[in-house]
Protein backbone atom coordinates (compact mmCIF):
# COMPACT_ATOMS: atom_id res chain seq x y z
CA UNK A 1 0.00 0.00 0.00
CA UNK A 2 0.98 3.33 -1.11
CA UNK A 3 0.73 6.61 0.99
CA UNK A 4 1.25 10.05 -0.18
CA UNK A 5 2.76 12.10 2.25
CA UNK A 6 2.22 15.89 1.65
CA UNK A 7 5.94 17.43 1.83
CA UNK A 8 7.62 21.15 1.38
CA UNK A 9 11.07 22.29 0.56
CA UNK A 10 10.65 23.47 4.35
CA UNK A 11 10.73 19.81 5.26
CA UNK A 12 14.17 19.49 3.46
CA UNK A 13 17.24 18.13 5.83
CA UNK A 14 20.19 20.44 5.24
CA UNK A 15 22.68 19.28 2.84
CA UNK A 16 25.85 21.38 1.49
CA UNK A 17 24.83 19.27 -1.54
CA UNK A 18 22.91 20.92 -4.07
CA UNK A 19 18.79 20.39 -3.38
CA UNK A 20 16.54 20.35 -6.95
CA UNK A 21 13.25 21.34 -5.41
CA UNK A 22 11.12 22.03 -9.39
CA UNK A 23 10.31 18.45 -8.88
CA UNK A 24 7.29 18.59 -11.71
CA UNK A 25 9.17 20.92 -14.07
CA UNK A 26 12.37 17.93 -13.59
CA UNK A 27 10.06 15.45 -14.12
CA UNK A 28 8.91 16.62 -17.61
CA UNK A 29 12.34 17.77 -18.17
CA UNK A 30 13.97 14.67 -18.10
CA UNK A 31 11.01 12.86 -19.36
CA UNK A 32 11.58 14.78 -22.81
CA UNK A 33 15.39 13.59 -22.74
CA UNK A 34 14.43 10.16 -22.36
CA UNK A 35 15.27 9.49 -18.81
CA UNK A 36 11.40 8.12 -18.42
CA UNK A 37 10.85 4.74 -16.50
CA UNK A 38 11.64 2.11 -18.55
CA UNK A 39 13.11 4.42 -21.47
CA UNK A 40 16.57 2.86 -23.19
CA UNK A 41 18.40 5.41 -21.26
CA UNK A 42 16.77 4.41 -18.22
CA UNK A 43 17.01 0.32 -18.63
CA UNK A 44 20.91 0.91 -19.64
CA UNK A 45 21.65 1.97 -16.27
CA UNK A 46 19.70 -0.68 -15.12
CA UNK A 47 21.72 -3.04 -17.09
CA UNK A 48 25.24 -1.93 -16.25
CA UNK A 49 24.42 -2.33 -12.29
CA UNK A 50 23.82 -5.96 -13.41
CA UNK A 51 20.06 -5.86 -11.41
CA UNK A 52 18.85 -9.18 -11.26
CA UNK A 53 15.60 -10.72 -9.58
CA UNK A 54 15.03 -10.70 -6.21
CA UNK A 55 17.91 -8.34 -5.32
CA UNK A 56 17.28 -5.58 -2.91
CA UNK A 57 18.27 -2.17 -4.46
CA UNK A 58 18.78 1.47 -3.45
CA UNK A 59 18.41 4.75 -5.52
CA UNK A 60 20.39 7.31 -3.80
CA UNK A 61 19.32 10.96 -5.16
CA UNK A 62 16.15 9.00 -7.22
CA UNK A 63 14.70 12.01 -8.28
CA UNK A 64 10.53 11.43 -9.24
CA UNK A 65 11.36 7.71 -9.37
CA UNK A 66 12.39 7.09 -12.80
CA UNK A 67 15.39 4.95 -12.71
CA UNK A 68 14.21 3.90 -9.25
CA UNK A 69 10.49 2.55 -10.83
CA UNK A 70 12.55 1.11 -13.98
CA UNK A 71 14.89 -0.75 -11.32
CA UNK A 72 12.16 -2.13 -9.86
CA UNK A 73 10.98 -3.66 -13.29
CA UNK A 74 14.04 -5.89 -13.55
CA UNK A 75 14.21 -7.19 -9.51
CA UNK A 76 10.54 -7.90 -9.84
CA UNK A 77 8.41 -9.14 -7.15
CA UNK A 78 10.53 -10.89 -5.70
CA UNK A 79 13.28 -7.86 -4.97
CA UNK A 80 12.53 -5.06 -3.14
CA UNK A 81 13.72 -1.06 -4.30
CA UNK A 82 14.12 1.83 -2.20
CA UNK A 83 14.97 5.32 -4.00
CA UNK A 84 15.85 8.39 -1.70
CA UNK A 85 16.24 12.52 -2.07
CA UNK A 86 16.75 15.48 -0.29
CA UNK A 87 14.00 17.12 -1.77
CA UNK A 88 10.87 15.85 -0.60
CA UNK A 89 8.94 17.23 -3.40
CA UNK A 90 10.53 14.68 -5.94
CA UNK A 91 10.14 11.90 -3.11
CA UNK A 92 5.86 13.29 -3.35
CA UNK A 93 6.17 13.03 -7.14
CA UNK A 94 7.92 9.60 -7.15
CA UNK A 95 5.66 8.32 -5.03
CA UNK A 96 2.02 9.54 -6.17
CA UNK A 97 4.26 7.78 -9.74
CA UNK A 98 4.50 4.33 -8.16
CA UNK A 99 0.78 4.47 -6.45
CA UNK A 100 -0.20 5.04 -10.33
CA UNK A 101 1.77 1.87 -11.52
CA UNK A 102 1.04 0.17 -8.47
CA UNK A 103 5.07 -0.67 -8.28
CA UNK A 104 5.84 -1.65 -4.40
CA UNK A 105 8.68 0.78 -4.75
CA UNK A 106 9.77 2.88 -0.98
CA UNK A 107 10.43 6.29 -1.50
CA UNK A 108 12.08 8.48 1.22
CA UNK A 109 13.64 11.67 2.12
CA UNK A 110 17.20 10.83 3.03
CA UNK A 111 20.22 12.14 2.09
CA UNK A 112 23.47 10.57 0.45
CA UNK A 113 25.90 11.30 3.51
CA UNK A 114 23.29 9.84 6.20
CA UNK A 115 21.52 7.00 3.96
CA UNK A 116 18.52 6.08 6.50
CA UNK A 117 19.20 1.91 6.31
CA UNK A 118 21.34 -0.28 8.34
CA UNK A 119 24.53 -1.69 7.36
CA UNK A 120 24.95 -4.02 4.53
CA UNK A 121 21.17 -3.95 3.63
CA UNK A 122 21.36 -3.53 -0.30
CA UNK A 123 22.79 -5.80 -3.38
CA UNK A 124 23.14 -3.10 -5.25
CA UNK A 125 23.11 0.61 -5.22
CA UNK A 126 21.97 3.14 -8.07
CA UNK A 127 22.82 6.66 -8.75
CA UNK A 128 22.30 8.90 -11.81
CA UNK A 129 22.80 12.56 -12.69
CA UNK A 130 23.43 13.68 -9.02
CA UNK A 131 27.11 12.89 -7.92
CA UNK A 132 28.20 15.97 -10.20
CA UNK A 133 26.00 18.28 -7.48
CA UNK A 134 28.09 16.80 -4.63
CA UNK A 135 31.17 19.25 -3.36
CA UNK A 136 34.39 16.52 -3.04
CA UNK A 137 34.36 16.24 0.60
CA UNK A 138 30.59 15.27 -0.03
CA UNK A 139 31.26 12.69 -2.81
CA UNK A 140 33.79 11.20 -0.35
CA UNK A 141 31.11 10.89 2.70
CA UNK A 142 28.32 9.90 0.13
CA UNK A 143 30.64 6.83 -1.41
CA UNK A 144 31.61 5.56 2.38
CA UNK A 145 27.57 5.66 3.29
CA UNK A 146 26.94 3.72 0.01
CA UNK A 147 29.59 1.21 0.74
CA UNK A 148 28.66 0.74 4.72
CA UNK A 149 25.27 0.02 3.01
CA UNK A 150 26.10 -2.19 0.58
CA UNK A 151 26.11 -6.03 1.48
CA UNK A 152 29.50 -7.61 0.89
CA UNK A 153 29.95 -8.29 -2.59
CA UNK A 154 27.19 -5.79 -3.40
CA UNK A 155 27.77 -3.43 -6.34
CA UNK A 156 27.40 0.44 -7.24
CA UNK A 157 26.84 1.75 -10.62
CA UNK A 158 26.82 5.82 -10.91
CA UNK A 159 25.92 7.33 -14.28
CA UNK A 160 26.57 10.85 -14.79
CA UNK A 161 26.71 13.51 -17.59
CA UNK A 162 30.02 13.40 -19.84
CA UNK A 163 30.40 17.18 -21.53
CA UNK A 164 30.68 16.88 -25.32
CA UNK A 165 34.12 16.74 -26.42
CA UNK A 166 32.79 18.38 -30.08
CA UNK A 167 33.08 22.46 -29.52
CA UNK A 168 29.95 23.30 -31.34
CA UNK A 169 27.97 20.79 -28.82
CA UNK A 170 30.23 21.70 -26.02
CA UNK A 171 28.59 25.80 -26.95
CA UNK A 172 25.24 24.66 -27.26
CA UNK A 173 25.15 22.89 -24.32
CA UNK A 174 26.65 25.24 -22.13
CA UNK A 175 24.01 27.78 -23.63
CA UNK A 176 21.50 25.40 -22.35
CA UNK A 177 22.77 24.05 -18.91
CA UNK A 178 25.55 26.47 -17.69
CA UNK A 179 29.13 26.49 -17.21
CA UNK A 180 29.01 24.56 -14.22
CA UNK A 181 28.00 21.33 -16.00
CA UNK A 182 30.97 21.29 -18.85
CA UNK A 183 33.34 21.08 -15.67
CA UNK A 184 31.92 17.60 -15.14
CA UNK A 185 34.71 15.26 -15.41
CA UNK A 186 33.50 11.57 -14.14
CA UNK A 187 36.96 10.15 -14.45
CA UNK A 188 37.42 11.94 -11.15
CA UNK A 189 34.92 9.50 -9.67
CA UNK A 190 36.86 6.16 -9.39
CA UNK A 191 39.66 7.64 -6.75
CA UNK A 192 36.84 8.69 -4.68
CA UNK A 193 34.98 4.69 -5.06
CA UNK A 194 38.44 3.12 -4.20
CA UNK A 195 38.90 5.66 -1.29
CA UNK A 196 36.22 4.32 0.64
CA UNK A 197 36.88 0.89 0.02
CA UNK A 198 35.68 -0.59 -2.78
CA UNK A 199 37.47 -2.74 -5.58
CA UNK A 200 37.24 -3.74 -9.24
CA UNK A 201 36.56 0.08 -9.99
CA UNK A 202 35.74 0.38 -13.77
CA UNK A 203 34.54 3.11 -15.70
CA UNK A 204 33.25 3.93 -19.69
CA UNK A 205 30.57 4.91 -21.74
CA UNK A 206 27.29 3.87 -21.43
CA UNK A 207 26.11 4.10 -25.14
CA UNK A 208 23.88 6.39 -24.46
CA UNK A 209 25.23 10.10 -25.26
CA UNK A 210 26.21 12.10 -22.58
CA UNK A 211 26.52 9.75 -19.92
CA UNK A 212 29.36 7.42 -18.60
CA UNK A 213 29.10 5.14 -15.62
CA UNK A 214 31.67 3.91 -12.77
CA UNK A 215 31.39 0.78 -10.93
CA UNK A 216 32.86 -0.67 -8.01
CA UNK A 217 31.82 -3.96 -5.66
CA UNK A 218 32.24 -3.87 -2.03
CA UNK A 219 34.36 -6.84 -1.87
CA UNK A 220 33.10 -10.32 -0.51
Amino acid sequence: MHHIHNTSKADAPHTDGLTIHWAPEYDFFTTVFGLGVDRPKSRIVVELAEIKPGEKVLDVGCGTGNLTLTAKHTAGKTGSVFGIDAAPEMIEVARKKAQRAHADVNFEVGLIENIPYPDATFDVVINRLMVHHLPDDLKRLGFAEIFRVLKPGGRLLVADFNPPTNPIANHVFTAILGPGMMEIDIRNYPPFLKEAGFVEVTSGPTRTSLLSFVRGKKPA
